[in-house]
């Protein structure tokens, strides 16, 4: 498999301008050293993943009636997935409306009670000044005045009693709305949507199957939001910017361009290596969360003369190529700035109007 080919972060360079003027394979004649550039690539292992994935899960405990949705179907935002049974709760809905019925009648009557003794109250009052001014007059006597006295305490206490009540039953009817807006809720939960347009990657039910509140039913991810996890060496990332172009090569075969979206700044302690994100410029059309995949980040281009690795050789600890001078070989040190394993980029100790002596495939 080409993943052990690469290693899990390493420095990867291609794309020469000009390589159809060099040989890939050893050459029978001398051949002019070219003028071109090579891409400095970071490259490592990664996978498949979704910045978002979503989870849905049961919110109470019922058993499946139906589902309609399965692996690798595209839903809408809203669409039913599945559908539990709601006979209890809806029973509990029925009793609950007709709790709210009922402690609607009961405020009512509370609230014309109240009525009735704050206008009883009204009529004490009304009472109790007359026989006031009566007393006054000595029109009618302690007793009668006293009564009367009387009469507007009990009816200020009916007043207070009425208010009380109402208050009471008031806060029954809140408890009562409350049951009913849960039970609602609650029945409201047997429908199962989907909470965004997606794919569903994951169905963990079956139909007859009963579920609790918090076991997944299905999981769904967004492919627009898809990048490869990517694992680079902590000694390479310093090289990576956000924005950077990438390759991606999925375990499939497929190829698709991206770039860098996003640097982690946690390293693993064991491999010390560091989570670099990059998305995908368009979605493959298939594909598999936790897929394994590879990427290469272009993190800049060298340019310079380039020749066929094939071509180094080293002389005294030295390395260099072997170039024609008055046809004679001649060693020629040089510097090599960077190299694929296949073509390498002199950064020192070669011009373009040099002409490499033909060499040995190695």
């Amino acid at each position: 498999m080409y993943w052990a080919a690469i290693p899990i972060a390493a420095l990867l360079l291609a794309g020469v301008v000009g390589w159809n003027l060099l040989p890939r394979t050893a050459p029978e004649e001398p051949v002019a050293v070219a003028q071109g550039e090579v891409e400095l690539r970071v490259a490592g292992p990664g996978t498949v993943q979704a910045r978002v994935p979503v989870t849905v899960a049961a919110r109470i405990s019922a058993q499946v009636l139906s589902v309609h949705a399965d692996h690798g179907e595209r839903v809408k935002r809203g669409q039913l997935l599945a559908l539990l049974d709601d006979r209890d709760l809806g029973a509990k809905q029925a009793a609950a409306i007709a709790g709210r019925e009922a402690s609607g009648r009961n405020v009512a009557a509370a609230e014309a009670s109240l009525a009735k003794a704050q206008a009883e109250l009204e009529l004490a009052r009304s009472r109790h000044r007359r026989d006031a001014e009566l007393y006054r007059a000595a029109f009618i006597s302690q007793s009668a005045y006293d009564a009367s006295a009387q009469g507007l305490n009990v009816a200020e206490a009916a007043v207070n009693n009425a208010a009380a009540l109402l208050a009471a039953r008031q806060a029954e009817a809140r408890v009562v709305d409350a049951d009913g807006r849960y039970a609602e809720t609650a029945r409201s939960h047997t429908r199962i949507s989907a909470p965004m347009d997606g794919l569903v990657i994951q169905r963990s039910v079956e139909p007859g199957s009963m579920v609790a509140p918090n076991s997944t039913l299905f999981r769904m991810v967004d492919p627009a939001t898809l990048w490869i996890a990517a694992r680079i060496d902590e000694a390479l990332v310093g090289r990576i910017e956000e924005g950077m172009p990438a390759l991606i090569r999925l375990r499939s075969g497929e190829e698709h361009t991206g770039y860098v979206a996003r640097i982690s700044r946690q390293s693993d302690a064991a491999t010390r290596e560091l989570e670099v994100n990059v998305a995908f410029d368009l979605p493959p059309g298939r594909f598999a969360i936790d897929q394994e995949a590879e990427v290469s980040i272009l993190t800049g281009v060298v340019r310079g003369p380039v020749v066929p690795v094939a071509a180094l050789v080293r002389r005294d600890g030295r390395q260099g190529v072997m170039v024609l001078r008055d046809g004679r070989k001649v060693f020629q040190p040089v510097r090599v700035a960077a190299s694929d394993g296949t073509f390498a980029a002199i950064a020192e100790g070669l011009d373009t109007d040099t002409r490499l002596a033909a060499w040995t495939s190695r």
